[in-house]
């Protein structure tokens, strides 16, 4: 097995389940080590991320473990047999890796939901727009990276298309609609993108107008909640200013989740957003 010296955050989420798993058994890695017949260096990489672990060893340590949902095993398995990297893999060295991880939360994702107060959802921006986005950052970056960025973000949008598109449910706040990044022509053209994006039966968007108030969520930014085939496997992305923050504790996952729940029960109907979004356009 070699070792992975920067394991991706899919890795490290399965290696911090399979933690969580022999933590809830009460047990040790070296005594898991002794019971799977391996050095206890092992065990430490494979929770650590840094190695791979075969199906036939996976399945003896849930058995060790005493892991009595297979739903949890299976999709375990299913980790595991992913470690080979998709298309973002290309980008590798060339865009921070945390560009990378998100690609990869989202393509391995059953379902996403997000909230997004001051920017739109990644996923739905138009090239014009999310160039103007990166022409904001500071310190400015080479025209190649934001090139490189931009290609980045419209492949990673190929979640939501396809013969098996990933449904998305979004809540964006009136702040992020009015924002008149790249100037009045590209925030038009980037709203109707949207609308047409209200039309597509995988994706559901919803709007929180000013009116509405405070709500749960609205200082955080940007939240991705990605959900996993199995529950305990989800995991949540949230912007900060030094980078991504990712968290998959079951506490926070629950949080996390009602917090959600709140902000979509705050927002308009699908039917009333994309009016509103038609209004907003029309009014620039």
């Amino acid at each position: 097995m070699a070792t992975k010296h920067t394991p991706t955050i899919r890795q490290r989420r399965f290696g911090a389940e399979l933690r969580r798993l022999r933590e809830a058994a009460g047990m040790t890695a070296p005594t898991a080590a002794d019971l799977l017949g391996t050095d206890r260096t092992v065990i430490s990489n494979i929770e650590g991320g840094r190695f791979g672990i075969s199906e036939e060893r996976l399945r003896r340590l849930a058995s060790i473990y005493a892991c009595e949902s297979q739903e949890l095993v299976e999709a375990l398995v299913q980790m595991a047999g992913s470690r080979k990297g998709g298309w973002w893999e290309e980008y590798r060295g060339k865009i921070p890796p945390g560009f990378l991880d998100v690609a990869e939360l989202e393509h391995y994702a059953v379902r996403l939901r997000t909230v997004q107060t001051t920017l739109l959802p990644g996923l739905f921006q138009t090239e014009e727009h999310a160039r103007a986005l990166f022409d904001l950052l500071s310190p400015p970056l080479s025209r190649l990276e934001v090139e490189l960025r931009v290609t980045h973000r419209l492949t990673r949008q190929n979640v939501l298309h396809g013969d098996d598109p990933t449904p998305f449910a979004g809540v964006i706040h009136e702040s992020a609609l009015r924002m008149q990044v790249g100037g009045r022509d590209v925030a038009r053209r980037q709203l109707r993108h949207l609308l047409e994006a209200c039309e597509w039966d995988n994706v559901t968007l919803l709007v929180i107008p000013f009116a509405a108030g405070g709500f749960r969520l609205m200082g955080d930014g940007c939240v991705v909640y990605a959900s996993a085939p199995e529950a305990h496997l989800d995991t949540v992305h949230m912007d900060s200013p030094t980078g991504g923050v990712f968290i998959d504790a079951p506490t926070h996952l629950a949080h996390f989740r009602r917090r959600l729940d709140a902000a979509e029960e705050k927002a308009l109907t699908p039917e009333k957003s994309r009016d509103f979004i038609h209004m907003v356009s029309k009014e620039l």
